[in-house]
């Protein structure tokens, strides 16, 4: 499966963004995709996931919110509330098989979009 995903863009901190995820096919309800993000001089880091249920780091949870329409074979991610330290390049990432507990595990992911910028800025 490919992933496209488009949405980042510069924002003043406190503002929002949604961030899509367009899948080339149709995926089944046990493929999880995830968001993930990586900042200048960094290693990636988890962001969100979702299969059946959601997950989210610890970081962004309450402010940002993964969705899934799979009419349209794309997931969201809406941002509100950003933070300088949200800019970082974002990923997602789809994964066959995965369970919950593992869903923050970018190993576990077999194919990965080629990211899009959010900058926000102070």
């Amino acid at each position: 499966v490919q992933l496209q995903a488009s949405g980042g863009g510069l924002v003043q901190a406190g503002g929002s963004l949604r961030l899509s995820c367009a899948a080339s096919e149709r995926t089944g309800s046990s493929t999880a995709i995830g968001w993930f993000r990586q900042a200048p001089g960094k290693e990636r880091e988890f962001v969100a996931a979702i299969r059946g249920s959601v997950r989210y780091a610890d970081s962004v949870r309450g402010r940002f919110t993964i969705s899934r329409d799979n009419a349209k074979k794309t997931v969201y991610l809406q941002m509100n509330s950003l933070k300088p330290e949200d800019t970082a390049v974002y990923y997602c990432a789809a994964a066959t098989g995965i369970i919950w507990s593992t869903m923050d595990e970018g190993a576990r992911y077999d194919y990965w979009g080629q990211g899009t910028l959010v900058t926000v800025s102070s």
